[in-house]
């Protein structure tokens, strides 16, 4: 079967015109029942993805759906991405299916895969990006004009994007501790497979580079997603750290790491802020019921997953720009109580 099936190929599978294809893929109610599952079955057997003005209207033989590939099944960021894709899905009667790689790049590609024979109408897709990684699945959808949007930059595919200046959030994480008086800052870094890890630590050293500060390999400790890498990272890292030389401040890759290094610092005995001050990123919800309310960057989740299917839909229905749209969404430092000048 070759890779550009055409409207016409569909036709002569099928035995006809290529009108009666276009009118069963615009869901016109002008061919016998018979004639239109011919056509389906077909569609089906040559895998035939309708392009611009001939994918309006399209729907898939089982049903209308789309994708969300995320990366960690345990992070509660992506629930709250996911109440955006469900909500804008549902109001134009698709389903929404989720799957997470767990970080695994063979997992991701399978997840993609499987996704598209199942004929689902479009991906919504948090990528794994490393400079390993081989992103043919993702050229792949691209070339057979399967709609996706991604939520985290890939370079070098022309895609819809919805994402966050992670470099500006990040340095105005730091540049807040600088301006406390923080002179002794580290920050624990994110999974290697992400692409927002390393515009956060960039976002560190283009902090550092705006003050008198001197940035070194010495400023990132790499601790990794969740809460328990911060706790062990934190736990480990600053056992062997004499108080008095220590960091005074750490700016964490997101919540659940910050969540993790309070803790551990905690059972060190060293206390939030007085000790250590600590920054988060994401602000998820839950932080609504930790103990030392956490100063964080605001990440719009919510309308990260709004935003990104309604681009998604717009791509299913024919009706997407000429150019990918790339959205890039404000996201803003929130002060709390986990912050404070050195020695307070």
């Amino acid at each position: 079967m070759k890779d550009n099936t055409t409207i016409e190929d569909v036709a002569n599978h099928a035995d006809v015109s290529k009108s009666t294809v276009s009118a069963v893929i615009n869901d016109r109610d002008v061919v016998k029942e018979t004639t239109r599952q011919r056509v389906l079955d077909s569609i089906e057997a040559l895998n035939y993805r309708p392009r611009g003005s001939a994918r309006r209207g399209f729907k898939s033989p089982t049903g209308k759906s789309i994708g969300f590939v995320i990366k960690e099944s345990a992070n509660p960021y992506y629930s709250e991405v996911q109440s955006g894709i469900q909500e804008v899905a549902s109001e134009h009667g698709y389903l929404t299916f989720v799957s997470s790689s767990e970080g695994d790049f063979d997992d991701e590609r399978q997840i993609v895969k499987q996704f598209s024979n199942k004929d689902l109408n479009g991906l919504v897709i948090t990528p794994i990006l490393n400079n390993e990684t081989d992103l043919s699945h993702i050229f792949e959808l691209k070339r057979n004009n399967i709609p996706f949007v991604l939520l985290e930059d890939v370079r070098g595919i022309q895609a819809p994007l919805v994402d966050i200046d992670n470099v500006r959030a990040s340095s105005d994480a730091v540049r807040h501790l600088i301006e406390l008086g923080h002179e002794r800052i580290v920050h624990f870094a994110g999974p290697k497979y992400s692409k927002h890890s390393d515009e956060r630590i960039e976002g560190v050293r283009r902090a550092f580079s705006r003050s008198p500060l001197v940035f070194s390999n010495d400023c990132i400790v790499r601790a990794g997603d969740s809460f328990q890498a911060g706790y062990e990272t934190a736990r480990n890292y600053f056992a062997e750290m004499d108080e008095e030389a220590g960091p005074t401040a750490v700016t964490c890759y997101n919540d659940l790491v910050a969540l993790g290094v309070m803790r551990g610092l905690r059972e060190q005995g060293r206390t939030v802020p007085d000790d250590v001050s600590v920054v988060g990123f994401d602000d998820l919800n839950l932080l609504d019921y930790v103990s030392t309310p956490l100063t964080t960057v605001h990440v719009p989740k919510r309308e990260m997953g709004l935003r990104a299917t309604e681009l998604l839909i717009q791509q299913i229905q024919g009706n997407d720009a000429p150019s990918p749209q790339r959205i890039s969404l404000d996201a803003e430092l929130v002060v709390r109580s986990s912050t404070a000048p050195p020695d307070a």
